[in-house]
């Protein structure tokens, strides 16, 4: 998906099924959260806000934030799938801390064509989108059904996570177009090689 504007166009990665999932793979080929333009293109495209949602507020401290609680969240998925990590309590006191603060209440509008349509009551603060995301792994690392979904691709080099909605629940890579391709093709190569040899 890529979402343009006023900000330069930013394509997410993929949709990781949550936007705390989402938030992580903003490392990925390689940081993504460079700056506060393309901060605001991924809260606009991620939908933490309602399409249309000033976002010109947003200051170079923002990334930052964005930054500190990704690393956080990345550090209790990662615990919660079985590796080790230091500094979980510390992270999860954080993800807790950011989880408390309120962003702006959502209202119904009416549209120039009569349609209701959701806007915020106020600007959103950086503490309140980040309440949003943080709340959003609370609720991932808290539910069990939704944790059991939880999968790692298995692209190789690819580091990441998404919640498998497909059928049967066997989805093994992030991207089919992308790393399931590459799995394809390593393997046509492999079976070419020893058709040759």
């Amino acid at each position: 998906m890529a979402f343009g504007g006023a900000t330069p166009a930013y394509e997410l990665r993929f949709d990781a099924g949550r936007v705390c999932l989402d938030l992580l793979a903003t490392t990925h080929p390689g940081e993504r959260l460079d700056g506060t333009g393309a901060l605001r293109a991924w809260i606009a495209g991620a939908g933490l806000v309602p399409a249309g949602t000033p976002l010109d507020h947003a200051d170079g401290s923002w990334p930052a934030g964005f930054r500190e609680l990704r690393g956080d969240v990345e550090l209790l998925v990662r615990s919660a799938r079985g590796v080790p990590a230091p500094g979980c309590g510390r992270a999860l006191d954080r993800v807790n801390e950011a989880a408390r603060a309120a962003p702006p209440a959502p209202l119904a509008v009416r549209g120039a064509d009569g349609r209701l349509l959701r806007e915020l009551a106020g600007p959103p603060g950086c503490a309140a989108l980040l309440a949003v995301v943080a709340r959003d792994a609370v609720e991932l690392l808290t539910d069990p059904v939704a944790w059991a979904a939880v999968r790692e691709c298995e692209g190789d080099n690819c580091p990441l996570v998404y919640l498998d909605t497909s059928r049967g629940r066997r989805r093994r890579w992030c991207s089919s177009e992308v790393c399931g391709n590459r799995e394809r093709v390593a393997r046509h190569r492999r079976r070419a090689a020893l058709t040759r040899a």
